[in-house]
């Protein structure tokens, strides 16, 4: 646990009781805070109270005596409208903070030497901060992961001057860390997202860049225009910028040319690294991760012997194209994370005969936006309710049969996929669908994908990755 000393002897008003929220309550206790807690849920404020939190109504809260509010960052700050904690802090003056800001704080009074690697972006932050964590591990290096990854920042080891911080940043997070001021900042895309909860793209770009704008280095993925402009802006305001690529050659910067990963400077370029072999780290949408990475741990004093180690040995993320297994030639895959179309395309991208298993609750938009990926799919086992509209969609342009539930289609798959006689056959679960029909949620799919694999005969087990 990291105490939140830099609230010593405050009352701290804790709004927002999940996971994160109790893990706040309990440094800022450790930390000598006064604590109030508070809770639209009920049942949340019942298990604050057993644990020995004051609890306490907030609109009956004298707010002139609260020195922070500490959100939850799934409690809307602005948008649709600011939750009506935030209207009564903003009303009393009160500083309106999450557990990022509190991080941030503790690392300047303790350790602020203390190297911190800080990633947001729409797609691919999990695996990227995966990646940079498991790195700079292998590597020896005292490493700390968390955040938006699902470690609340706050139960980690106190900052150290040696001690490394690698965290995902959600915008929501952002949004409540105005100190925030990383070593290494890395923003790797920016897509269209929570445009509910931020207003207008715009601002939610810009809530984006707060988290590279005061970073020792800034690491930008310049593949969309947004990034691009603020890449442009920091550079114009003196901080360092390091550019990748995963569309275009650059001039100065990193850019993938296929698996290998290149260094462009003065004129000329090197091959830093290549991907090719590297199975957890397939596909373009992994090149731009392992750039950001790459940058990111050299600019931590890995050597590239060092980075090079790391990424060979990185089992990748469960249920994010996970290698889950081989048997013979057949690969088993995986990726259960992708809750609809545009989360499978990168999957089915990165692989030549795909026996794909798909389905579940649909989500609006069905699979017609996959369809450049049908010539990659030798056969379709589609399972839960989206079944009859994935056939009907698949028509005669793939084979298909609707298998039902998910242990009948990795039978069946697994089946066909061994009687394939052309290239590496992979049986994929991308499902492209939401879980709830048949699964609690995607992890519990993936879970019992894996056990099913590995219950075949003659699996070897790869990657060795956890839930």
């Amino acid at each position: 646990m990291i105490p939140a000393t830099t609230c010593k002897n405050k009352k701290i008003a804790v709004f927002g009781l999940g996971g994160s929220g109790m893990a706040t309550a309990r440094a800022l206790e450790a930390g000598g805070g006064d604590v109030v807690a508070w809770d639209d849920n009920p049942d949340n404020v019942r298990k604050a109270e057993a644990e020995g939190f004051a609890v306490r109504d907030m609109h009956d809260l004298d707010w002139s005596g609260i020195a922070s509010l500490v959100l939850s960052p799934g409690v809307p700050l602005t948008h649709p409208r600011p939750h009506w904690t935030v209207d009564l802090a903003r009303a009393a003056g009160v500083e309106i903070i999450g557990d990022i800001e509190l991080f941030v704080r503790e690392r300047k009074a303790l350790a602020p030497e203390a190297p911190f690697v800080a990633i947001t972006g729409t797609n691919g932050k999990s695996t990227t901060t995966a990646l940079i964590a498991h790195v700079l591990r292998s590597a020896g290096r005292d490493t700390q992961l968390g955040g938006n990854i699902g470690t609340a920042i706050l139960t980690l080891d106190p900052p150290a001057p040696a001690r490394h911080y690698v965290v995902e940043c959600s915008s929501y997070q952002i949004d409540l860390a105005p100190g925030i001021n990383p070593t290494v900042g890395i923003l790797l895309n920016l897509t269209p997202d929570h445009i509910d909860r931020h207003g207008s793209m715009e601002n939610y770009a810009a809530v984006k860049e707060r988290l590279v704008a005061k970073s020792g280095t800034a690491i930008l993925g310049v593949d969309d225009d947004y990034c691009r402009a603020i890449a442009d802006r920091l550079e114009k305001a003196g901080r360092k910028v390091i550019r990748i690529s995963v569309k275009e050659t650059l001039a100065e910067g990193l850019y993938a040319d296929g698996p290998r990963l290149m260094r462009a400077a003065r004129g000329g370029a090197e091959e830093l690294l290549s991907l090719a072999g590297t199975g957890s780290l397939r596909g373009r949408h992994n090149a731009q991760n392992a750039l950001a990475a790459l940058a990111a741990c050299l600019a931590c004093g890995l050597s590239l012997e060092e980075i090079k180690a790391g990424f060979r040995s990185f089992p990748g993320l469960a249920h994010r194209m996970e290698q889950v297994g081989r048997r013979g030639r057949v690969l088993f895959v995986n990726d259960s994370k992708a809750t609809n179309a545009e989360a499978s395309a990168p999957a089915l991208a990165s692989f030549d005969r795909i026996y794909w298993i798909a389905g579940g609750l649909p989500k609006a938009g069905g699979i017609e936006s996959l369809t450049d990926f049908f010539p990659h799919i030798v056969k379709a086992y589609l399972i839960g309710e989206a079944a009859p509209s994935f056939a009907a969609t698949l028509g005669e342009r793939v084979p298909y049969e609707i298998s039902g539930t998910l242990s009948a289609a990795v039978a069946h798959a697994s089946r066909d996929a061994a009687q394939d006689g052309e290239g590496e056959p992979v049986v994929l679960l991308s499902p492209a669908c939401a879980s709830f029909d048949q699964f609690r949620n995607f992890e519990v799919r993936g879970e019992a994908f894996r056990e099913l694999v590995l219950a075949l005969d003659g699996v070897e087990p790869l990657g060795g990755t956890k839930k």
